[in-house]
């Protein structure tokens, strides 16, 4: 079974679709054959990903802020989802020092909000929340964080993605939980997404692009920095699969453990620097850096990265494309949009296809 076979035809409601991640998850969904619904506030960047992909026009896309229950409740309730992927969210870590009260709002309670209109809902859905790598406390240490790790944060975002965490756990527990559940409850965990589209401030890859654009130097804050780098299809694929595993128990022998929280990252060869990130890009991109490294700034984690055994031995899931390819792929996506004759849409469906093909060759499962 693929994911063709789980979502052609389903009903599937993606908050926070007009972000970089959700455009893509929409845009995949949309080729898998899914009636697709969205819910978030209007694109927060210029250009944006969603609107390159004319999406507003292909899938039933309601304006709304989960932050608002009764606007939960009422797209939940018209659309009757029969899968929800929740990754509405305020997600820059800079931000949230200067934004704490919306990042809290926005990731906590946009977070009980959805949970509570499906509770009140009472109908059959799976539900996958998308959190972060950032929800573990952070011990700067160079083991992989599992699971079962404790959950954390020094900065309001990652502190609100840990409180989120705890949200869901309850949730699962105290409402979706046993047999009689008609609500199949499950969080994940990615690490540093990256990828053609995503255009926010202040994140590594878009002020490359856009630095390497007006042919001046990056800026570069944090060169040391280790971060996990994955294309956004990695733990797309993983959000989608572990949805079809809690729709068809029958494709995991660990069905009943399925409704809890998952790891989605590289391989441990991808954890690189920032200036390796940096570097990897010049080669497909030429141009030059800075190193803009300032002692007063704002605290970010030094070494964050993630265990995926758990996904690996109960979804068969592990990630498809190394560090070189992951920039490769995305260098090339944002070369071939800066030209006014590229349409955008082919060029990202080219991407899911080419990175399908690549996990049909590795024998993952969610690809046959």
């Amino acid at each position: 079974m693929s994911f063709a076979d789980t979502y052609r035809g389903k009903r599937v409601l993606v908050t926070g679709h007009t972000g970089f991640k959700g455009s893509w998850l929409c845009e995949w969904l949309l080729s898998l054959g899914a009636d697709v619904t969205g819910f978030a506030l209007a694109p927060a960047t210029t250009p944006a990903l969603f609107d390159q992909l004319g999406l507003s026009g292909r899938l039933r896309h309601v304006l709304g802020d989960v932050r608002d229950l009764s606007a939960v409740r009422r797209v939940i309730d018209e659309t009757k989802p029969e899968f929800v992927f929740h990754l509405a969210a305020q997600p820059l870590v800079r931000l949230s020092y200067d934004q704490p009260v919306e990042t809290y709002a926005v990731n906590i309670m946009g977070t009980v909000n959805v949970l509570e209109a499906m509770r009140l809902a009472s109908r059959p859905c799976i539900v996958v929340s998308i959190t972060t790598d950032k929800c573990y406390e952070n011990k700067e240490w160079v083991h992989s964080y599992r699971e079962e790790d404790p959950l954390g944060g020094y900065d309001p975002y990652s502190s609100s993605k840990g409180a989120a965490e705890l949200v869901i756990a309850s949730y699962r527990r105290s409402y979706f939980s046993g047999p009689e559940s008609k609500v199949k409850l499950a969080s994940v965990r990615a690490g540093n997404v990256i990828g053609g589209g995503d255009w926010a401030l202040d994140r590594i890859v878009p002020d490359c692009i856009r630095a390497l654009k007006r042919a001046e130097a990056i800026p570069v804050r944090n060169k040391i920095a280790t971060r996990p780098w994955q294309h956004v299809l990695e733990p797309l694929s993983g959000y989608l699969w572990l949805g079809a595993c809690l729709a068809n128990p029958q494709l995991s022998s660990f069905s009943a453990q399925l409704p809890s929280g998952f790891n989605f990252g590289p391989a441990l060869s991808s954890n690189r620097a920032v200036a390796d990130l940096v570097q990897e890009i010049l080669k497909h991109w030429p141009g030059r850096w800075d190193d803009k490294s300032d002692p007063k700034a704002v605290h970010e984690a030094k070494l964050l990265n993630l265990a995926t055994d758990k996904a690996y031995h109960f979804l068969n899931w592990s990630p498809v494309w190394p560090f070189a390819e992951t920039i490769a792929q995305t260098a090339t996506w944002y070369r071939q949009a800066d030209s006014a004759a590229t349409d955008i849409r082919p060029l990202t469906s080219g991407q899911i296809q080419a990175y399908t093909q690549a996990a049909q060759v590795l024998g993952l499962r969610w690809a046959a």
